[in-house]
């Protein structure tokens, strides 16, 4: 059985608005020797699986400076310290990135980014029935599109390269499972 990494010290490195870096030395339990790591502490995300009555997924299009290309993903975001709860920054963030607004939001999944170096969860929220309600809001470093794509092309779009985000993939795929639990039979 693995056992966790006793914690000797930590020492914060860096504060840089969206995430912050800590080095923290433990000993390991097998060889008592011990180590340096680097953790990027960030808050929470979500993304969202947002459905339209019609079973189109709403997605956006947006530029990542990170991959210095447009990528197609799912909405998400960060949770703000004012945020209640996943949902409610899944709600916030739908309406602010595409003008929709729907129903029933719940968290089907939870994941880690990076557990290797990274200390927070994504959380994949789903919200059903999706209508256009509201102006969309960016944050002053957004600039989106949002496209509807009916659920059942989401295979190819992800096989065909043409979803690329890797927590947005596995958003989808926890949609997947969702669906197939939710189906009887």
């Amino acid at each position: 059985m693995v056992a966790p990494w006793p914690t000797l010290a930590t020492e914060w490195l860096a504060d840089y608005r969206v995430f912050r870096v800590r080095r923290i030395v433990r000993r390991s339990p097998r060889t008592g020797r011990e180590h340096d790591f680097y953790v990027l502490d960030t808050p929470g995300w979500v993304q969202i699986v947002a459905l339209t009555p019609d079973q189109q997924l709403i997605l956006v299009e947006q530029f990542r400076h990170g991959t210095e290309a447009v990528e197609l993903e799912v909405p998400g975001g960060v949770m703000d310290a004012a945020d209640p709860s996943p949902e409610a920054t899944a709600v916030r963030e739908l309406r602010e990135e595409t003008g929709y607004a729907g129903e029933n939001a719940r968290v089907i999944s939870t994941v880690r980014p990076n557990p290797a170096i990274m200390s927070n969860t994504c959380h994949v929220v789903l919200i059903e029935r999706c209508v256009p309600r509201h102006e969309r809001d960016f944050d002053h470093g957004e600039d989106l599109a949002t496209r509807l794509v009916p659920v059942a092309r989401v295979p190819e779009l992800v096989a065909g390269g043409h979803i690329r985000h890797a927590l947005v993939v596995a958003a989808l795929y926890h949609f997947e499972l969702w669906r197939r639990r939710s189906q009887p039979g």
